[in-house]
């Protein structure tokens, strides 16, 4: 099992000098990169406030996911100041290109490639990350962009029940609340291939966040080919741009009943770090509210 860090300063306080360096300097603050436990040839990093342990709230975890670029730690860096100020801890994965000695970049944004289940290892390292804090991520907030916002989507349709807020950024193709259509256009086939049906009660009840930039128009990387590696019939209909397509997942949400926040950001094309303020906008009023309806806690121990 993964080692446990104290919860609290009392036991924080039996530690040697060395083992609270290296905790502070490793663990604690901009984090090194740690394999998954479950699976070595997937990693991640964290960003977890120095003052973990006298926090007066529980923690609520925050992961965010790269794109095909695997910007993971600049992510990671980009959310930290919101996770000091929020009492959060931040999850990035790190899905490298051709786990499967294929060089094939895009497995993660499907969730399955070949044996490898996607949503399954950042389970894994959500319960890793919980256990070592000494934390109940129960629930946790998700958001991608690009590759990431294709995982994301398709990750909170799997598991809706697992989030406490999802924001979906810029993805470059989506995959529709459509019971007419199979995956990855729809969710004709979802029990089957998934063994789950979707759980469409849990998905209204989550607050659904979705972000582009306006200036977002290259369509390069985007346009299915028929031919091409994932194409399938109805690959392109939600639209030609990012802009589009993230607006026709938004009515599909509308339709099967799930509220969805639209933002439309000016003056950026297709860059997710521009699109973090937006991001933490909303992840920050699910939490105040959150909070709000639950009880004080004194720690962010797990119960």
């Amino acid at each position: 099992m993964p080692e446990v860090l104290p919860a609290n300063a009392a036991t924080a306080s039996t530690l040697s000098f060395g083992e609270k360096r290296a905790t502070a300097i490793y663990d604690l603050g901009h984090s090194t990169i740690f394999a998954s436990r479950t699976d070595p040839r997937f990693s991640y990093c964290t960003y977890a406030p120095p003052h973990l342990h006298q926090a007066r709230q529980p923690m609520q975890l925050v992961v965010v996911v790269h794109g095909t670029g695997r910007a993971f730690t600049e992510y990671r860096d980009a959310f930290a100041a919101f996770a000091k100020w929020n009492d959060c801890i931040v999850l990035c994965p790190l899905f490298p290109a051709g786990p499967q000695g294929d060089g094939n970049r895009d497995g993660f944004k499907h969730l399955r490639e070949a044996d490898i289940r996607y949503d399954q290892i950042l389970l894994s390292m959500v319960d890793e990350v919980a256990i070592k804090f000494g934390c109940d991520f129960s629930k946790f907030a998700l958001f991608g962009y690009s590759g990431g916002g294709q995982f994301v989507n398709r990750f909170g349709l799997l598991h809706p029940e697992r989030l406490w807020a999802l924001s979906i950024g810029a993805p470059g193709s989506v995959t529709l609340i459509d019971p007419d259509q199979d995956w990855w256009v729809g969710v004709r086939d979802f029990e089957k291939r998934f063994g789950k049906a979707l759980n469409l009660a849990a998905l209204k009840a989550l607050p659904v966040h979705m972000v582009v930039g306006k200036a977002d128009m290259e369509t390069w990387e985007i346009t299915h080919r028929e031919g091409g590696k994932f194409f399938m019939p109805g690959a392109n209909d939600a639209g030609h741009t990012r802009p589009e397509r993230l607006e026709t997942l938004r009515k599909s949400f509308a339709k099967a009943g799930v509220q969805v926040t639209l933002d439309l950001v000016d003056n950026v094309p297709h860059d997710g770090l521009a699109c973090v303020d937006t991001v933490q906008d909303f992840f920050a009023t699910v939490l105040g509210s959150m909070r709000k309806q639950a009880p004080d806690n004194a720690t962010g121990k797990a119960q």
